[in-house]
């Protein structure tokens, strides 16, 4: 066999694969190599001076190596170097010596061992047979990741958790649907007036509703306000219709960027506060809340309007988590006293039959929410100031805990919404009433 250029005294070589660069082992010298059977034997007669000169001839009793050998030479390597083969380790691309040394390197080293198998992970990924879709538990398995490495300097409190959730939540949510889906028509409930009102909008007007009505909350903080500077005080409804009738053209998707802006601002601005910016009240209008409430108020509004959402573009959503969701649950029943209070005042609701001194238990209704969240609330009905008592419960209405976020968002009517009532029959419907018109736009 001759060489490239013809010559005879240049060697064949046998090629490594794949050979991405050159090895001590990935070239061999074949004359080592015994004859093969048939094939013609060197000449060791002295050539005739018009012959071609022939190759020296091989030793006598050359040492012929198993062509097969069980144990690889292992190149004694730096980790260094031992570290940059490991995308070739992972490809199976390495000699079978660099393989040997690879390996035995992974077992002492455990970032080099992280490493490698995050670089096979990679390459299994590559294979034609198999899935590419990603596991839908990996962002959550990342940020678990990232935070039990890395707690965050400044830690978003714990009572802001659910708004944080709740947007960025319906964030992603926004992030899967097309342009043409921003236009979608949503149609907003709510109960007023022991009536349910009806509102038409789109995807895009129901963002801008809750960019309005989280100005609220901007406002309190001495942020900006998303309608502008100078506006007086309005209802969370007033915002809402005075922010969608400034708008230039139909709302859509560019509207997107200021709210999660907004929100971002907002729990990045709570969290460098401290502690006492908790008590701070949030005005709207109508009522109040301190800041604490209020957040939680709007996590609520956010995960409602994008189950919305959800429904208007067919895409799946879940409710908010358990501990989540029972915050929400514990505030509406926290409101529901006064709530009932102000009903009655208008004449919705029947009069108070036992009053108390202010602190003091007083005739209450037992609610038991079942589900994700649930738990047991009792209900003052005489006064906002006396103490619900399980000793002076008349009655006792149990729901579903997304059933009974419904009703309060004015999704569901009262007759709808109790799947077991016990007891005083006006109390439970006074209160499932009150429930219901604390809902709103």
């Amino acid at each position: 066999m001759t060489g490239a250029n013809g010559d005879a005294d240049d060697v064949a070589r046998a090629p490594w694969i794949p050979g991405p660069r050159r090895s001590a082992d990935d070239h061999a010298d074949l004359t080592a190599y015994p004859v093969a059977p048939g094939a013609a034997e060197t000449d060791t007669e002295p050539a005739e001076p018009d012959a071609p000169r022939t190759p020296d001839v091989v030793p006598d009793a050359p040492h012929v190596p198993d062509l097969a050998p069980d144990t690889p030479d292992v190149p004694q390597l730096t980790h260094r170097v031992l570290k940059s083969l490991l995308g070739a380790w992972a490809l199976s691309a390495c000699s079978a010596g660099e393989t040997k040394a690879v390996e035995d390197h992974l077992t002492e080293c455990a970032p080099c061992a992280d490493e490698a198998l995050r670089l096979r992970d990679a390459v299994a990924l590559l294979h034609e047979d198999r899935d590419l879709d990603l596991d839908p538990l990996l962002r959550s398995r990342v940020l678990e990741n990232c935070l039990g490495r890395r707690p965050a300097r400044v830690p978003v409190p714990e009572w802001v958790t659910p708004y944080d959730a709740e947007t960025a939540r319906l964030d992603a949510l926004l992030r899967d649907i097309g342009e043409s889906e921003w236009h979608a028509p949503v149609r907003l409930k709510w109960y007023e007036d022991d009536h349910v009102v009806r509102r038409k909008t789109t995807v895009a007007g129901v963002i801008g509703h809750l960019l309005a009505v989280d100005g609220l909350v901007s406002g309190a903080l001495g942020l900006k306000d998303p309608l502008g500077t100078g506006v007086p005080e309005m209802s969370p409804s007033e915002r809402t219709e005075a922010f969608w009738s400034a708008l230039e053209r139909p709302p859509n998707r560019a509207l997107r960027g200021p709210w999660r802006d907004q929100t971002h601002t907002l729990i990045r601005t709570v969290s460098f506060a401290g502690r006492g910016v908790a008590d701070l009240t949030v005005t709207y209008k109508d009522f109040a809340l301190p800041l604490r409430d209020s957040l939680l108020e709007r996590a609520f509004e956010c995960w409602l309007h994008a189950d919305d959402i959800a429904n208007a573009v067919a895409y799946p959503y879940a409710p908010p988590s358990g501990a989540h969701l029972h915050g929400m649950i514990d505030l509406a029943a926290r409101l529901l006293p006064a709530a009932l209070a102000g009903r009655r005042r208008s004449g919705l609701a029947a009069p108070a039959r036992h009053l108390v001194t202010a602190g003091s238990p007083g005739r209450s209704l037992h609610l038991e929410v079942e589900g994700a969240g649930g738990g047991h609330w009792y209900i003052a009905l005489d006064s906002p100031a006396a103490i619900g008592s399980p000793e002076q419960a008349v009655a006792q209405v149990a729901m579903d805990g997304v059933e009974f976020c419904q009703l309060v968002a004015g999704h569901i009517s009262p007759e709808e919404a109790a799947a077991g009532q016990d007891g005083d029959r006006e109390a439970i419907r006074d209160v499932l009433s009150a429930a219901a018109s604390l809902s709103r736009l």
